[in-house]
């Protein structure tokens, strides 16, 4: 039987369409559900984030799971998922058997390749749109748009960041 995939355009497609109707906090794990990627929590080490591979068994209808770091924040599993969100979104053919990204979202894969899959996740999490009209009611208060965002202060921080 022949694998069906489904292009970058369609998947950005209904990445795009889940968010816009979507309350803050964006929850990524119904994300992934909804692209077809079913999602883990896993027993390792600090320094592993998370991975995404290729699994018939334990996969969703894309044949792909996730796995997370069951013992990091809950704001850092959230960016983990969107950042291997993006890295299906984006870089489907580099998954393989899988990619491992570490504790500083590293995964031996190119540079760029992780860059892309921050900026994804950052967009997932933390919609420009949605920043923006937050701010008009937080001003630049990287605490209370980082809770009302649910993510780190530092990822807050890396995003506004973005607009100087």
């Amino acid at each position: 039987m022949m694998e069906t995939r489904t292009s970058i355009k369609d998947k950005l497609s209904i990445l795009n369409a889940y968010i816009a109707e979507q309350e803050l906090p964006i929850e990524v794990t119904p994300l992934a559900n909804k692209l077809g990627i079913k999602v883990y929590r896993a027993p390792w080490p600090d320094s592993i984030s998370g991975k995404i591979q290729r699994d018939p068994s334990r996969g969703g209808e894309s044949g792909f799971a996730i796995f997370v770091n069951k013992d990091h924040a809950a704001t850092r599993r959230r960016f983990t998922i969107a950042h291997e969100i993006a890295h299906y979104v984006l870089h489907e053919d580099a998954i393989g058997d899988g990619i491992f990204d570490d504790a500083m979202y590293r995964s031996g894969l190119p540079h760029r390749v992780e860059v892309q899959a921050n900026a994804l996740a950052a967009d997932i999490l933390m919609p420009r749109g949605r920043v923006y009209e937050m701010q008009n009611l937080y001003g630049d208060d990287i605490n209370k748009l980082a809770e009302a965002f649910w993510v780190s202060p530092q990822a807050m921080s890396i995003r506004l960041g973005m607009y100087a």
